[in-house]
Protein backbone atom coordinates (compact mmCIF):
# COMPACT_ATOMS: atom_id res chain seq x y z
CA UNK A 1 0.00 0.00 0.00
CA UNK A 2 1.34 3.34 -0.98
CA UNK A 3 2.73 5.54 1.78
CA UNK A 4 2.59 9.34 -0.40
CA UNK A 5 0.89 11.41 1.78
CA UNK A 6 2.97 10.24 4.73
CA UNK A 7 6.41 10.46 3.13
CA UNK A 8 5.16 14.08 1.90
CA UNK A 9 4.54 15.08 5.22
CA UNK A 10 7.96 13.93 6.36
CA UNK A 11 9.95 14.55 3.47
CA UNK A 12 8.53 18.05 4.12
CA UNK A 13 9.34 18.20 7.56
CA UNK A 14 12.80 17.48 6.99
CA UNK A 15 13.21 20.57 5.21
CA UNK A 16 11.33 23.02 7.39
CA UNK A 17 8.28 23.34 4.42
CA UNK A 18 4.95 24.43 5.71
CA UNK A 19 1.73 22.83 4.93
CA UNK A 20 -1.82 24.43 4.48
CA UNK A 21 -5.04 22.08 5.01
CA UNK A 22 -8.61 22.66 5.15
CA UNK A 23 -10.89 20.80 6.99
CA UNK A 24 -14.82 20.43 5.45
CA UNK A 25 -17.08 19.71 7.61
CA UNK A 26 -20.25 17.81 5.80
CA UNK A 27 -22.72 19.31 7.88
CA UNK A 28 -22.07 23.03 6.96
CA UNK A 29 -21.13 23.10 3.32
CA UNK A 30 -23.76 25.43 1.23
CA UNK A 31 -24.58 23.46 -2.15
CA UNK A 32 -25.04 26.75 -3.91
CA UNK A 33 -21.53 27.76 -3.22
CA UNK A 34 -19.88 24.38 -3.37
CA UNK A 35 -18.26 24.65 -6.45
CA UNK A 36 -16.52 28.32 -6.66
CA UNK A 37 -15.14 27.54 -2.86
CA UNK A 38 -13.38 23.84 -3.75
CA UNK A 39 -11.95 25.46 -6.90
CA UNK A 40 -10.13 28.12 -4.78
CA UNK A 41 -8.23 26.08 -2.78
CA UNK A 42 -5.34 24.48 -4.99
CA UNK A 43 -5.29 28.46 -6.15
CA UNK A 44 -4.90 29.53 -2.75
CA UNK A 45 -1.71 27.41 -2.41
CA UNK A 46 -4.06 24.38 0.02
CA UNK A 47 -1.98 21.21 0.02
CA UNK A 48 -4.24 18.79 1.76
CA UNK A 49 -8.24 18.40 1.88
CA UNK A 50 -9.42 17.04 5.45
CA UNK A 51 -12.85 15.64 5.55
CA UNK A 52 -15.09 14.58 7.98
CA UNK A 53 -16.35 15.85 12.06
CA UNK A 54 -17.05 15.07 15.39
CA UNK A 55 -20.61 14.56 14.93
CA UNK A 56 -22.54 14.76 11.48
CA UNK A 57 -26.49 15.00 11.74
CA UNK A 58 -26.82 15.01 7.53
CA UNK A 59 -26.23 11.99 5.26
CA UNK A 60 -24.47 13.74 3.35
CA UNK A 61 -20.68 12.92 4.22
CA UNK A 62 -20.09 9.82 1.06
CA UNK A 63 -21.49 12.67 -1.47
CA UNK A 64 -19.48 15.51 -0.19
CA UNK A 65 -16.29 13.33 -0.46
CA UNK A 66 -17.35 12.36 -3.95
CA UNK A 67 -17.88 16.19 -5.26
CA UNK A 68 -14.70 17.29 -3.53
CA UNK A 69 -12.99 14.20 -5.52
CA UNK A 70 -14.69 15.64 -8.43
CA UNK A 71 -13.86 19.28 -8.22
CA UNK A 72 -10.23 18.74 -7.14
CA UNK A 73 -7.32 16.84 -7.91
CA UNK A 74 -6.17 18.07 -4.01
CA UNK A 75 -4.96 14.68 -1.59
CA UNK A 76 -8.35 14.10 -0.05
CA UNK A 77 -7.73 12.99 3.96
CA UNK A 78 -10.86 11.34 5.42
CA UNK A 79 -10.86 12.74 9.11
CA UNK A 80 -12.83 10.27 10.73
CA UNK A 81 -14.95 10.10 14.22
CA UNK A 82 -16.43 6.65 13.24
CA UNK A 83 -16.36 4.05 10.92
CA UNK A 84 -19.32 5.36 9.11
CA UNK A 85 -17.02 8.37 7.47
CA UNK A 86 -14.58 5.76 5.60
CA UNK A 87 -14.93 6.33 1.75
CA UNK A 88 -12.86 4.77 -0.72
CA UNK A 89 -13.11 7.97 -2.96
CA UNK A 90 -10.52 9.85 -0.44
CA UNK A 91 -6.86 9.28 -0.91
CA UNK A 92 -5.77 8.51 2.57
CA UNK A 93 -7.25 8.11 6.63
CA UNK A 94 -5.92 9.56 9.55
CA UNK A 95 -6.34 6.62 12.05
CA UNK A 96 -6.93 8.50 14.71
CA UNK A 97 -6.16 7.17 18.66
CA UNK A 98 -7.60 9.68 20.63
CA UNK A 99 -4.27 9.18 23.04
CA UNK A 100 -5.09 12.86 25.01
CA UNK A 101 -7.79 10.32 26.64
CA UNK A 102 -8.65 7.26 28.31
CA UNK A 103 -11.67 6.68 26.41
CA UNK A 104 -10.68 2.66 25.62
CA UNK A 105 -13.13 2.91 22.55
CA UNK A 106 -11.52 5.93 21.22
CA UNK A 107 -7.96 4.21 21.84
CA UNK A 108 -8.55 0.86 20.03
CA UNK A 109 -11.81 0.17 20.71
CA UNK A 110 -13.04 1.33 17.47
CA UNK A 111 -9.94 0.86 15.40
CA UNK A 112 -10.56 -3.15 15.79
CA UNK A 113 -14.02 -2.77 14.03
CA UNK A 114 -12.20 -0.20 10.95
CA UNK A 115 -9.61 -2.54 10.58
CA UNK A 116 -11.40 -5.27 8.36
CA UNK A 117 -13.01 -2.40 6.32
CA UNK A 118 -9.48 -0.32 5.93
CA UNK A 119 -7.59 -3.66 4.95
CA UNK A 120 -9.47 -4.55 1.50
CA UNK A 121 -8.89 -0.80 0.79
CA UNK A 122 -7.33 1.48 -1.22
CA UNK A 123 -6.91 4.42 1.53
CA UNK A 124 -3.67 5.24 2.49
CA UNK A 125 -3.80 4.69 6.44
CA UNK A 126 -2.02 7.11 8.69
CA UNK A 127 -1.49 6.00 12.46
CA UNK A 128 -2.44 9.01 14.33
CA UNK A 129 -2.31 10.59 17.51
CA UNK A 130 -4.69 12.62 18.21
CA UNK A 131 -4.79 15.46 21.29
CA UNK A 132 -7.55 17.29 22.11
CA UNK A 133 -6.12 21.08 23.81
CA UNK A 134 -8.58 23.02 25.62
CA UNK A 135 -9.17 25.87 24.04
CA UNK A 136 -10.92 27.81 26.36
CA UNK A 137 -14.40 26.71 25.43
CA UNK A 138 -16.27 23.20 25.74
CA UNK A 139 -15.90 21.47 22.34
CA UNK A 140 -17.86 18.78 20.59
CA UNK A 141 -15.07 16.69 20.12
CA UNK A 142 -14.50 15.99 23.92
CA UNK A 143 -18.06 15.86 24.66
CA UNK A 144 -18.74 13.19 22.32
CA UNK A 145 -15.40 11.37 23.29
CA UNK A 146 -16.18 11.83 26.73
CA UNK A 147 -12.68 12.69 27.30
CA UNK A 148 -11.03 15.79 29.04
CA UNK A 149 -8.61 17.78 26.88
CA UNK A 150 -5.40 18.52 28.14
CA UNK A 151 -5.12 21.68 29.90
CA UNK A 152 -3.59 24.58 27.73
CA UNK A 153 -1.14 25.78 30.11
CA UNK A 154 0.54 22.20 30.33
CA UNK A 155 2.91 21.78 27.42
CA UNK A 156 5.21 19.16 29.10
CA UNK A 157 1.89 16.77 29.35
CA UNK A 158 1.10 16.94 25.44
CA UNK A 159 4.98 16.61 24.95
CA UNK A 160 5.35 13.31 27.03
CA UNK A 161 1.88 12.12 25.73
CA UNK A 162 3.17 12.63 22.03
CA UNK A 163 6.71 11.32 22.56
CA UNK A 164 4.21 7.87 23.44
CA UNK A 165 2.56 7.97 20.52
CA UNK A 166 5.66 8.33 18.89
CA UNK A 167 7.47 5.40 20.49
CA UNK A 168 3.94 3.71 20.00
CA UNK A 169 5.08 3.55 16.96
CA UNK A 170 2.21 6.55 15.30
CA UNK A 171 3.09 8.29 12.31
CA UNK A 172 1.91 11.79 12.78
CA UNK A 173 0.51 14.17 15.68
CA UNK A 174 -2.05 15.75 15.76
CA UNK A 175 -2.79 18.85 18.18
CA UNK A 176 -6.67 19.87 18.00
CA UNK A 177 -8.14 22.80 19.57
CA UNK A 178 -11.55 22.08 18.35
CA UNK A 179 -14.14 23.07 16.45
CA UNK A 180 -15.07 26.64 17.23
CA UNK A 181 -11.96 27.03 19.89
CA UNK A 182 -11.88 30.42 21.68
CA UNK A 183 -8.26 29.76 21.66
CA UNK A 184 -5.89 28.14 19.36
CA UNK A 185 -3.03 25.82 20.48
CA UNK A 186 -0.21 27.59 22.18
CA UNK A 187 3.14 28.45 20.60
CA UNK A 188 4.29 27.34 23.10
CA UNK A 189 3.29 23.96 23.91
CA UNK A 190 3.34 23.72 19.61
CA UNK A 191 7.29 24.36 19.97
CA UNK A 192 7.83 21.82 23.04
CA UNK A 193 6.00 18.76 21.35
CA UNK A 194 8.29 19.42 18.08
CA UNK A 195 11.28 19.80 20.18
CA UNK A 196 10.48 16.24 21.63
CA UNK A 197 9.17 14.44 18.46
CA UNK A 198 10.29 13.84 14.92
CA UNK A 199 7.48 12.58 13.16
CA UNK A 200 5.02 14.97 11.56
CA UNK A 201 3.29 17.74 13.73
CA UNK A 202 -0.33 18.94 12.92
CA UNK A 203 -2.39 21.93 14.46
CA UNK A 204 -5.22 22.92 14.24
CA UNK A 205 -8.66 24.52 16.04
CA UNK A 206 -9.24 28.36 16.80
CA UNK A 207 -6.69 29.42 13.70
CA UNK A 208 -9.08 32.14 12.65
CA UNK A 209 -6.77 34.75 11.38
CA UNK A 210 -2.73 34.90 9.27
CA UNK A 211 -1.17 35.87 12.49
CA UNK A 212 -2.25 32.79 14.37
CA UNK A 213 -1.52 30.55 11.56
CA UNK A 214 1.85 32.57 11.25
CA UNK A 215 2.46 31.68 14.91
CA UNK A 216 1.65 28.05 14.42
CA UNK A 217 4.20 27.66 11.65
CA UNK A 218 6.81 29.41 13.47
CA UNK A 219 6.72 27.48 16.68
CA UNK A 220 6.64 24.15 14.35
CA UNK A 221 3.72 22.70 13.12
CA UNK A 222 3.97 21.46 9.86
CA UNK A 223 0.80 21.20 8.53
CA UNK A 224 -1.71 24.21 9.53
CA UNK A 225 -5.27 23.02 9.64
CA UNK A 226 -8.15 25.98 9.17
CA UNK A 227 -11.82 25.21 9.41
CA UNK A 228 -14.28 27.17 10.96
CA UNK A 229 -12.95 30.47 9.83
CA UNK A 230 -13.51 29.74 6.19
CA UNK A 231 -17.22 29.14 6.42
CA UNK A 232 -17.78 32.99 7.75
CA UNK A 233 -15.41 34.22 5.23
CA UNK A 234 -13.89 31.84 2.46
CA UNK A 235 -11.70 34.20 0.55
CA UNK A 236 -9.42 34.39 4.03
CA UNK A 237 -7.99 31.29 2.53
CA UNK A 238 -5.51 33.39 0.01
CA UNK A 239 -4.34 35.47 3.41
CA UNK A 240 -4.05 32.43 5.22
CA UNK A 241 -1.54 30.61 3.09
CA UNK A 242 0.72 33.84 2.79
CA UNK A 243 0.93 33.62 6.48
CA UNK A 244 1.88 30.23 6.72
CA UNK A 245 4.68 30.35 3.37
CA UNK A 246 5.83 33.88 5.25
CA UNK A 247 6.24 31.60 7.66
CA UNK A 248 7.95 28.86 5.78
CA UNK A 249 10.80 31.59 4.32
CA UNK A 250 11.27 32.87 8.17
CA UNK A 251 12.23 29.45 9.47
CA UNK A 252 14.16 28.80 6.13
CA UNK A 253 16.33 31.61 6.62
CA UNK A 254 16.58 31.00 10.47
CA UNK A 255 17.84 27.53 10.21
CA UNK A 256 20.36 28.65 7.51
CA UNK A 257 22.06 31.51 9.65
CA UNK A 258 21.80 29.02 12.97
Amino acid sequence: MSKTLINNLRESKKQGLKKLGVLLDPDKLEPATFSSFISSFKKAGVDFILIGGSLLTQSSFHEVVSQVKNETDLPIILFPSNTYQINEAADAILFLSLISGRNPDLLIGKHVEAAPMLQHSNLEIIPTGYMLIDGGAPTTASYISNTLPIPSNKPEIAACTALAGQFLGLQAMYLDAGSGANNPVSQKMIQTVNETINIPLIVGGGIRTPELAYNAAIAGADLIIVGNALEEDPELIWKLSTAIKTAETNTLKTSVHA
